[in-house]
């Protein structure tokens, strides 16, 4: 039988209303992206837009040092970090004091945008962890997912504030077998497993077992860079306040509907990624 998700709707959302930090931009929290190699920067770019358009008071970019000074240029919001790369480009899992100090300071830190290598991912998201506070949220995407398949142990059973975003071939390491045809049912053991909320494809679910489904996205969203804007558009729902099932509720919405308000100017599978930032904060206003 399959398993049973509420449908996200407009009214669903509304009446789990996102909060509405005061004061000034710490208020409304610090995203770091830990991510990006030498040859894909672009990820670290467009999930930290995400994260500042879904609400992040201020963003921080820790990406492969030779692409720092052009992503600082073209992200002049955010403080930007160069982090040693090895000799093919890909960021090293041992980059010091410096990323150490940035994630311990960092209310929500995103981690996967863009990496290339598994093994020095697996570095890299070993560090992230012990330098994270145990109140820091995570979202974990692309090659961290996969790190995080060799060691189960880093998030299960640690009670951190947590989300994982698979697509199928990610889910599929996750599970350690192909996903079945019911990704409600996959979603809730990923997020058993793990001891995390887990988005899959739209399809939410969290440790205890509760489930949600958006139902509204469409093939536009599969192009290059969309699920590094999902990535940032959690993390920074998290940063303002939104607890994990909550941010990957919205997040989730508010990616697919995005990509609908694209639909009239570019086609079903005509936009690009960058094309869904500008949609975001409309987009979450007027749910």
């Amino acid at each position: 039988m399959p398993s049973r998700s509420d449908v996200i709707t407009p009214a669903l959302l509304r009446d789990w209303a996102l909060p509405v930090p005061t004061g000034g931009k710490e208020a409304r929290g610090t995203v770091l992206v830990v991510g990006g190699s030498r040859f894909t920067p672009g990820a670290v770019l467009l999930a930290g837009v995400a994260a500042l358009r879904a609400g992040a008071g201020v963003l921080q970019l820790a990406a492969a040092e030779s692409t720092a000074a052009s992503l600082s240029i073209q992200v002049p919001e955010a403080l930007v970090v160069g982090l040693p790369e090895t000799g093919d480009g890909a960021v090293r899992g041992d980059p010091g004091d410096l990323l150490h100090g940035l994630v311990a300071e960092a209310d929500v830190v995103a981690v996967g945008p863009g990496l290339t290598d598994i093994e020095t991912t697996g570095e890299l998201l070993r560090l992230v962890l012990d330098a994270a506070g145990r109140e820091t949220a995570l979202v974990l995407d692309a090659y961290a997912l996969g790190a995080l398949s060799h060691a189960p142990e880093l998030l299960a059973g640690s009670g951190r504030k947590a989300v994982l975003t698979p697509n199928l071939t990610e889910a599929k390491h996750l599970l350690g077998r192909d996903p079945g045809d019911d990704l409600d049912a996959e979603a809730v053991e990923l997020a058993g497993r793990y001891d995390a909320a887990v988005s899959l494809y739209g399809h939410i679910a969290t440790p205890d077992g509760r489930a949600w489904r958006e139902e509204s996205g469409d093939a536009g969203l599969g192009t290059s860079g969309s699920g590094d804007v999902r990535s940032g558009l959690l993390a920074g729902l998290l940063s303002r306040g939104a607890d994990p099932a909550q941010a990957a509720c919205w997040a989730a919405f508010a990616h697919a509907v995005s990509g609908q308000r694209l639909v009239p100017r570019y086609g079903r599978i005509g936009f690009l990624a960058r094309e869904l930032l500008d949609e975001i904060p409309y987009t979450i206003a007027t749910v």
